[in-house]
């Protein structure tokens, strides 16, 4: 049990060189979501706030700091797709965090590949080992304990197609260290890498 506790009120400032939450909170999974917009230009960027939520149907959801264009184009068409981020994809994921104007396509930007879904109407990344094509379910402001509406939305999304590299597949079960996904860390500029090193296991009671 820790005996020396740094303790602080988030409302009141942490204090720190750097916000902690994030850093504690993870490190977290990527989201690095595709959308198209009415008129047809494509987007793509990262983000950190994002997860799994539900299994049958299978949800993802990631958070928007602002109204940006990925929740815009997601609000005009309904679909996105996400794209997994691996090891040798960090820097092109990194240049998709760009602050561009709306116009602009961050796959030509960083130099990638749109390939068409199946199932949507929006690409995804080609590059990427791992893509679901994804259908909206629900777009949720948040808000604050007392009430106040906050400048953040959670986009949630149904899975409806899954692609996979089948090297990625040993025997029917998915190899998450063998696909070397990139993980966002906490400080101002730290992301972790997934391999075999970090691998054990735990089987459930009962």
């Amino acid at each position: 049990m820790p005996t020396d506790a740094y303790f602080y009120e988030p409302r009141n400032g942490h204090g720190l060189a750097h916000d902690p939450f994030n850093a504690i909170v993870g490190p977290r999974p990527i989201g690095w979501v595709s959308t198209r917009d009415a008129g047809g230009v494509l987007n793509l960027a990262p983000y950190s706030f994002f997860n799994a939520f539900n299994y049958t149907p299978p949800i993802i959801g990631f958070a928007s700091l602002g109204h940006k264009d990925t929740l815009r184009n997601i609000e005009a068409t309904g679909e996105f797709a996400w794209n997994l981020v691996t090891r040798p994809l960090a820097e092109a994921m990194n240049a998709t965090c760009a602050s561009v104007p709306p116009e602009v396509d961050e796959f030509a930007l960083a130099g990638l590949t749109a390939v068409p879904s199946r199932l949507i109407g929006v690409p995804r990344v080609g590059e990427s080992p791992v893509s679901f094509e994804c259908r909206l379910t629900q777009i949720v402001q948040l808000q604050s304990a007392a009430g106040a509406k906050l400048g953040t939305w959670l986009t949630l999304g149904e899975v409806v197609a899954v692609h996979i590299d089948k090297a990625l597949l040993k025997d029917g079960v998915y190899d998450t260290a063998a696909a070397h996904p990139v993980v966002r860390g906490g400080g101002p500029a730290d992301y972790f890498e997934i391999g075999a090193g970090q691998l054990f296991r735990m089987t459930r009671p009962g």
